[in-house]
């Protein structure tokens, strides 16, 4: 007698305990990549520092697609990968790199190549072959299908395949999938598509891009649903894309203090030394890379002036002080008259009771909270301190 055992699928473990850092191809490529590009991408990775600064992946977006086989097994586009994705990947990999990927839960890419829809376990096995290490999962032309099991059978498949690979479920947040995703993906994209603005809003119809601060806005409610192996993905960056240094600087400190992938999309291979600066910060990456996990959350909302909290491993804190406006506050912080108290992560901090040396991590100021601290913030800026007990 036969006996149907069922197997319980779930997403790989261990690969995104803290958020992922990495760069992917959209954001400055869009559909102009092939494979010279990628290779160009993983030197320039680990020959800029960004390697050593804990970037690891680097990710193909869409417009890699060929067409299938008789067989309905994906083929890269044979006149931009002509060397094929299992060579692109061992090339990667040798230079101690990740390789990504890209696809859709619907029948088409949202750049018109073939989606998975119908072969997920197909497309997972090919990817396994090839050597793939992450999957960014797209939602166009998704007419009729439900996002918890789309994105489920997509890990089902990933899972069948066997190699462990990161899962980014890239639904724009329409879903909500804070609410359902965490047993399926790595992280889930919270909105629509970044623009390289500060505060701007790009209409396409029925969608739109935003700037840096319209996506801050819309993570309000969400810091409850990050964590190790689950994490709120507020879109690739776009430092090095056309925005100014204190925007790019602020820009940074927002994503790493709300623990957001740090996923480069710029050219790595033509970035100024300002730009390399700001993605190789290796004190704001530790902030985004910190073992709890926790993301900061809004402590003070004065209009224009925000100041935002985030618990550290070993009891220190980032404390991060956010201009919206357009020209520069100065700001005098009483560090003695507000006491902080997060009940989601079950942290707080008294400043009469307990005293912290602060460290600026973009500038070399210094100095600690047993008296208030004068500071000067730029517009479209921030500045970011790290406090240790003293």
């Amino acid at each position: 007698m036969l006996v149907a055992v069922a197997v319980h699928a779930e997403k790989f473990q261990g690969v995104a305990d803290t958020p992922q850092m990495g760069w992917n191809s959209w954001n400055h490529f869009g559909c102009n990549i092939d494979e010279q590009i990628i290779r160009d991408m993983a030197d320039a990775m680990v020959e800029s520092g960004m390697k050593d600064a804990g970037y690891e992946y680097i990710n193909i977006d869409d417009c890699w697609h060929g067409e299938r086989d008789e067989q309905g097994f994906i083929q890269p586009h044979a006149e931009h990968f002509p060397s094929g994705m299992k060579a692109l990947a061992d090339y990667v990999h040798s230079r101690g790199l990740k390789l990504g990927i890209y696809s859709d839960a619907g029948a088409t890419t949202c750049a018109g190549r073939p989606g998975s829809r119908g072969y997920e376990y197909q497309d997972a096995l090919t990817y396994a072959r090839w050597g793939i290490d992450y999957l960014k999962y797209d939602w166009c032309d998704t007419e009729n299908l439900d996002p918890e099991g789309a994105y489920t059978t997509m890990r089902d498949a990933l899972h069948a395949a066997g190699r462990p690979m990161l899962f980014s479920i890239c639904e724009w947040g329409d879903n909500r999938p804070w609410e359902w995703a965490e047993d399926i993906g790595h992280s889930w994209r919270t909105t629509g598509d970044i623009y390289p603005c500060w505060n701007c809003e790009l209409g396409h119809g029925s969608w739109s891009s935003w700037g840096v601060l319209p996506i801050l806005d819309q993570q309000d409610g969400l810091r409850q649903h990050a964590g190790p192996g689950h994490w709120n993905d507020m879109d690739m960056l776009e430092v090095g894309n056309g925005m100014n240094a204190q925007e790019d600087i602020a820009h940074f400190s927002i994503w790493a203090m709300l623990t957001s992938p740090l996923i480069a999309g710029n050219d790595l291979r033509k970035m100024s030394r300002q730009t390399r600066d700001i993605l190789t910060n290796e004190a704001v990456i530790a902030v985004n890379q910190d073992s709890l996990g926790i993301q900061a959350m809004k402590f003070i909302d004065e209009g224009d002036f925000e100041v935002w909290v985030k618990p550290l491993e070993e009891g220190d804190w980032a404390f991060m002080f956010l201009n919206r406006a357009d020209s520069d506050i100065r700001y005098r912080y009483d560090w003695k008259a507000h006491r902080v108290e997060d009940d989601i992560s079950d942290h707080a901090l008294d400043f009469k009771r307990e005293s912290f040396a602060w460290q600026g991590l973009w500038t070399e100021a210094s100095g600690d909270t047993r008296s208030p601290s004068e500071l000067e913030v730029p517009a479209h800026g921030v500045r970011l301190l790290r406090l240790t007990p003293m």
